[in-house]
């Protein structure tokens, strides 16, 4: 059983995800709040495999929580809920340590599905939406210049595993592109996350796309 928790303002938000959600027979939302300092206390109460969190919540925002979960040990993925899939704050959410977001018009099957990924440690993030999302970033040409600058540090064969996560590629399509074992590729992405001190796949891969590795 994937247990959730759902931080979000909105009651009825809440309720319609726990509905969702409970009707798959394998996930269970196990806590909820309705700011992100309630949502961080639900983490630590509960301990979830996984949290939804809205971006919008008077007080301590989605953000702001999204970053003190990825401070904890071993932190549940935080998958952010947003309105619309070019919100520059879903980009901000990403870079605090999210590991991908949702649309909340999202269908309840895809929904359900895409708990699942999360919650098997994979990004829920397609390359389109990132690609998006890096384009409308207001200061794109400093960010490309530091992403640089990170990337400048990699061995070669980093560099291109970056390149994959860039993709949203899982660590079997980059073995099998790279002619590597999938434990070497998870031991590459292992040391190249604490090489560049990034917390999860998905900032990777939005560095990838920062430094101009993946296309546009």
């Amino acid at each position: 059983m994937i247990r959730v928790v759902v931080v979000d303002d909105e009651p009825m938000v809440r309720a319609h995800l726990r509905t969702i959600l409970g009707a798959s027979g394998t996930i269970e939302v196990v806590d909820e709040a309705g700011d992100g300092a309630g949502g961080v206390q639900a983490v630590l109460r509960s301990r979830p495999g996984v949290v939804l969190m809205d971006l919008r919540m008077p007080g301590t925002d989605g953000i702001t929580a999204t970053e003190q979960i990825a401070k904890l040990a071993d932190p549940p993925p935080v998958v952010v809920l947003t309105t619309f899939d070019a919100d520059q704050y879903v980009l901000r959410a990403l870079r605090a340590g999210a590991s991908g977001f949702l649309v909340k018009s999202t269908p309840p099957e895809d929904l359900i599905d895409l708990v699942r990924v999360a919650a098997e440690g994979h990004t829920v993030l397609s390359p389109a939406a990132a690609q998006r999302l890096i384009a409308a970033s207001a200061d794109r040409e400093p960010t490309r210049d530091r992403a640089r600058q990170a990337v400048a540090s990699l061995t070669e064969r980093e560099t291109e595993v970056l390149a994959c996560l860039g993709e949203g590629l899982s660590n079997a399509q980059i073995a099998a592109r790279l002619y590597l074992s999938e434990a070497t590729v998870k031991g590459y992405v292992s040391r190249m996350l604490d090489k560049l001190g990034l917390a999860n796949r998905t900032q990777a891969g939005l560095l990838a796309h920062d430094a101009g590795l993946v296309g546009g």
